[in-house]
């Protein structure tokens, strides 16, 4: 397989956000702009560029207007006034969020060369590491860790662990976030890698939504108390090597921070572009 040119990178990128959202929202155009929409329960989603369009006319043609528009459907929605989008393909967008008064936050993104092979990552011993099935019993509390991960932000050991993890796998539940989940599952719209501990606890989780050959792997947490062990780069490998063994040729992901960005770079991937975001915005999961 050839490989594939930052232009053609970019537009599997741009048509992977238009699609992947489709799974579990619909879309409302604005114009040059596009919401998704949750058809049930999750974490809200954005507003971005119309990908449906030719990139260039649909980014050139956004204005405040159009912007405020998306923003009003959103409060009418009660959802977060989020915008997400990939930086190289509206370079104008950024300027007019920013002056509506939205904060926007960079993250880098980069892009496994499909001709690298995964290395074996090391795991403490008796730790296993697996896709979980639609009904798992560790499902719940493998939904819960990047709850507790992003909340305490950090590569270092903390102190929430499995007490925590326990309270926030009840209240997943009794909201029906598991129940939506595992039907996505069942499906093949989403599969979860959760590195467990031997009673197994999951310690370290990460995600992919697949859509036609392309994914971004996303959600890779570790439990506070599991951190510094090797099993975020356990997952994150995990992930890209089920991706590739299930059909999937492109996958791309984005990161916060350097420490991340090196163990990325430890496995294969390789800068691609970036990706704009409103910095008060929920994670996806």
């Amino acid at each position: 397989m050839p490989r594939v040119s930052d232009l053609s990178l970019r537009t599997l990128i741009e048509q992977y956000y238009a699609t992947a959202p489709l799974m579990f929202a619909d879309a409302e155009d604005f114009g040059p702009l596009r919401l998704f929409v949750r058809k049930a329960a999750g974490a809200p989603y954005y507003g971005g560029p119309n990908h449906a369009q030719p990139t260039s006319a649909g980014s050139a043609m956004v204005t405040a207007a159009d912007i405020a528009r998306v923003r009003a459907r959103q409060r009418e929605l009660g959802v977060p006034e989020a915008f997400e989008w990939l930086a190289e393909a509206a370079p104008s967008m950024r300027a007019l969020i920013e002056a509506a008064g939205l904060p926007v936050m960079e993250r880098p993104l980069m892009t496994l060369d499909p001709h690298h092979p995964l290395p074996t990552q090391p795991l403490p011993e008796g730790v296993t590491i697996r896709a979980l099935e639609p009904d798992d019993p560790v499902l719940p509390a493998a939904l819960a860790v990047p709850y507790l991960a992003f909340a305490e932000e950090g590569t270092a050991v903390g102190s929430v662990g499995r007490a925590e993890l326990t309270v926030v796998a009840e209240r997943l539940t009794a909201d029906g976030t598991v129940a939506t989940t595992r039907p996505t599952i069942r499906a093949g719209h989403k599969t979860v890698v959760a590195a467990l501990a031997p009673d197994g606890t999951p310690l370290a989780v990460g995600h992919y939504h697949p859509a036609n050959g392309t994914t971004e792997i996303g959600g890779i947490a570790t439990l506070p108390t599991s951190r510094r062990q090797g099993l975020a780069a356990a997952v994150a490998a995990a992930l890209a090597a089920h991706a590739r063994d299930h059909g999937v040729h492109t996958i791309f992901l984005a990161y916060a921070e350097e420490a991340a960005a090196r163990i990325y770079t430890r496995l294969g991937f390789r800068p691609a572009g970036t990706t704009l975001l409103i910095a008060n915005q929920p994670a996806r999961s």
